[in-house]
């Protein structure tokens, strides 16, 4: 497997002394900014302090808090440190934050407001102490050394740069490519906790490409909206971002539709990167029910005039993104069909790719230009994937992948390491898909969520939910298996229903859309029944369903 040549740190460390007076990072609707110069003098303050309390090389610090750019700045002090960052989703219960920094064997932590005002810091015995991510004040010092040398932090920075800090002190230690950098842990668990180790190789390799291939500068702006506790969120919107000097914006807030408009109209993205989840609904909403139209659907299929409808919704999506975007990235779960058919006919520049923690995060990808329906592109470089299966381009098995992007394994859970790695050295992704003649993946599923029809046939409920997903009034769905029965659970939009078809109850609804589904279907995955649930499935923080809640 070939090295990397080019380091993350190659890339940052030039971009700060590039960018220096360009913006780097700010807060959606707040008054914090920041400069490329000023997050590196942030960064440089932040080494200090570690320094002066006796942080060592490979201690760990650990950040939770909602999005921000100090989440930002505190990760990229921490590891270009030396230190290992810690990354803890905000959204954990206390129980599960109490229990991940100290599995973590972190010595500190960077906590939000919402996160202090909840936890015990007695129930976190091994911290020297906590700061707040947000101002960097001192919560709580355990320690002599740190409470003195925090207050005396403004004179060890003056000592160290006593003509002022410029961006000819930006000099970053390059360390080995096999160390951790990261400790990403993938759920709440309090029980055997899964902290995915991804070392310096696995960041520089996905930085790389990210760089080689999509290549951003400072003209660029973009919305992180991503939790950056995700390798999605930290990678694809924050370190690469900034490795290319890009302008990001965070959206530090849950936003209502409202206000996820206002910032993509204020900010002008060249990048998104998104769900299916979000697109589907949007095509829902404003798409779909134009382009339905009798006459609209027969002037789609006219040739010379169909150009002129797919121009005008061409246009009208990209002004709901701004009105700037050059690539829009969906990952997550299976893109429905139709919508996805829709934006291909519109030369939309989308692209749909695969990844995951344990690969930091990037697995699979293709330019838009050549992206293939169904699929979510080839392997990204320096990445090798393998189908389990004698006949990978049509017998479905479970994606395999080695490589560069690989983590190290499972931090003190040698037992959960060892089931996730073949003989061979290759990692077991869980997914199930095939790979075509030209190498794009085609996903089929989830092997936990696949289910055995009667007579042996492997069923993937995702497919059935697309198919589903794609009928009127139905926001989304999940198929589980009842005593070999398939059943379909369903979250509707009852008052748009009650509004267009007040008549009709909304069970037999259901039941005209469970037929048609049906007729779309093999026999061995037809739906038995629908079932109407009363609000919608509860999600990950990347919007993926918790299938594993519903039976």
């Amino acid at each position: 497997m070939e090295e990397s040549k080019k380091r993350f740190l190659d890339y940052f460390e030039a971009s700060l002394q590039n960018n220096w007076d360009a913006p780097a990072l700010d807060d959606f609707d707040s008054t914090v900014a920041l400069t490329y110069g000023q997050l590196a003098e942030q960064i440089a303050r932040l080494h200090v302090l570690y320094e002066t309390v006796g942080l060592e090389k490979g201690d760990k610090i650990a950040l939770c808090g909602r999005n921000s750019s100090m989440w930002a700045v505190n990760f990229l002090a921490a590891t270009t440190y030396g230190c290992v960052a810690v990354a803890i989703l905000a959204d954990f219960d206390t129980a599960a934050i109490h229990a991940l920094v100290n599995h973590s064997d972190a010595k500190l932590l960077m906590v939000g407001p919402m996160v202090w005002s909840n936890v015990t810091s007695s129930e976190m015995p091994n911290l020297k102490g906590i700061l707040s991510i947000e101002d960097l004040k001192l919560l709580e010092a355990r320690s002599e050394q740190l409470a003195t040398h925090y207050a005396e932090w403004e004179q060890h920075f003056a000592a160290k740069y006593p003509n002022g800090f410029t961006r000819n002190d930006v000099q970053f230690e390059r360390f080995d490519v096999n160390a951790p950098v990261l400790i990403n842990y993938t759920s709440g668990s309090t029980g055997a906790p899964k902290g995915v180790m991804l070392s310096w190789r696995s960041i520089d390799s996905n930085i790389r490409f990210s760089q080689e291939k999509i290549p951003n500068s400072s003209a660029d702006t973009l919305l992180s909206m991503l939790p950056m506790a995700h390798m999605f969120g930290l990678v694809i919107e924050v370190l690469y971002q900034v490795a290319g000097g890009t302008h990001i914006t965070v959206l530090n807030k849950t936003p209502s539709p409202a206000v996820l408009m206002k910032a993509l109209h204020d900010v002008k993205p060249y990048m998104m990167l998104t769900v299916p989840l979000v697109i589907e609904k949007i095509f829902k909403s404003k798409i779909f029910p134009a382009i339905h139209k009798p006459l609209v659907r027969l002037l789609w299929y006219t040739p010379g005039i169909n150009r002129l409808i797919h121009k005008k919704v061409y246009d009208q999506l990209m002004t709901a993104f701004g009105g700037q975007l050059r690539y829009l990235i969906i990952g997550g779960a299976a893109l429905n069909r139709e919508v996805e058919k829709c934006l291909k006919t519109i030369k939309f520049p989308f692209t749909v790719g695969y990844g995951m923690t344990e690969c930091g995060p990037l697995i699979s990808y293709e330019h838009w230009h050549n992206f293939k329906l169904r699929s979510c592109g080839k392997a990204v470089d320096r990445v090798e994937l393998r189908i389990d299966s004698d006949d990978p381009q049509r017998k479905v098995g479970e994606i395999l992948v080695h490589g560069d992007n690989v983590m190290l394994g499972y931090y003190k859970n040698e037992e959960a390491t060892k089931a996730v790695f073949t003989d061979d050295g290759w990692m077991r992704t869980g997914d199930l898909g095939i790979i075509d003649k030209e190498g794009n993946l085609m996903i089929r599923g989830r092997s936990k969520s696949m289910i055995l029809g009667p007579s042996g046939q492997n069923i993937y409920p995702e497919e059935i939910e697309g198919k589903v997903n794609n009928m009127p009034y139905v926001i989304e769905s999940v198929v589980v298996d009842r005593e070999g029965k398939l059943v379909a659970l369903v979250f509707a939009d009852t008052d748009k229903m009650a509004k267009e078809l007040p008549d009709v109850p909304a069970h037999d609804v259901m039941e005209e859309m469970r037929v048609r589904v049906n007729r779309l279907l093999p026999t061995f995955c037809r739906l038995s029944a629908v079932e109407l649930v009363d609000k919608e499935f509860a999600k990950t923080p990347k919007r993926s369903i918790k299938r594993y809640l519903y039976k």
